[in-house]
């Protein structure tokens, strides 16, 4: 068995003495991983980390074994990833959600494309916070927990969309919401394309999308904790503000 096809980067493990066993999201395979020979090498580390583009070639005797990667590196984001705090916890952010949430070998390419367009922002600080919010909006839609702000739950208007249910993730209007308007999620209105997305209003996003990623995403995975790299990343965005 064997296929060749790029992808990110998104973790590295030592394995015996000279071996990597790397985990990478490719356009046509998946979140897939494999070991790569002599990975721990003075050559192959600064081409190993994680947020690169690579060239890669699985090698394996059956399809469902681990199998080895070839490697050759497409284009490092290395020194973007280290042009600051922000960089560098929204790139770990990214691989970590990746690992967490997607199915082994589960193709997603339209995912995948949006994935390698907002790395390719790394150290835009003034753009990432909410390209960074939107693939993961995205990433919640890709999965089958996406949002629907097109009209309200409760009364099927489509003004004054001001919440979002915690439990459907439907948007909610200020007279839907009634007695119940103190259990709903704040809904930014910049992502009705209503207002401007201020810092404070992407912060608000945050909030939105982190209790589905942690209220629908993580139990449908077997109730595992979100990675602590998406915490840190808000964090060091609301240090920001």
């Amino acid at each position: 068995m064997d296929w060749r096809d790029h992808g990110i980067l998104l973790s590295v493990r030592r394995h015996g003495e000279t071996s990597a066993i790397i985990e990478v999201f490719t356009e046509g395979h998946g979140r897939h991983a494999g070991v790569v020979r002599g990975g721990t090498s003075r050559k192959a580390a600064p081409v190993l980390q994680p947020g690169s583009q690579l060239d890669v070639e699985w090698r394996a005797r059956l399809e469902d074994h681990i199998g080895t990667f070839r490697v050759e590196p497409l284009r490092s984001r290395a020194a973007a990833a280290m042009s600051g705090r922000l960089a560098l916890s929204g790139l770990n952010a990214v691989c970590a959600l990746l690992g967490f949430a997607l199915g082994e070998r589960e193709t997603h390419p339209a995912l995948y494309t949006r994935t390698e367009r907002l790395l390719d922002l790394l150290g835009q600080d003034e753009v990432w916070p909410l390209a960074y919010l939107k693939w993961e909006l995205a990433l919640l839609e890709e999965l089958g927990f996406g949002l629907d702000l097109s009209r309200c739950a409760a009364t099927g208007v489509n003004d004054e969309l001001i919440y979002v249910s915690p439990k459907s993730g439907r948007a909610v209007s200020r007279h839907g919401a009634g007695e119940w308007a103190d259990r709903m999620l704040p809904l930014p209105a910049f992502l009705r394309d209503e207002g401007p997305a201020t810092d404070e209003a992407i912060s608000e996003g945050f909030r939105l999308s982190g209790h589905f990623l942690e209220n629908r995403l993580a139990p449908a995975l077997g109730h595992k904790p979100l990675p602590e790299a998406r915490a840190r990343f808000v964090e060091a965005f609301q240090r920001t503000l």
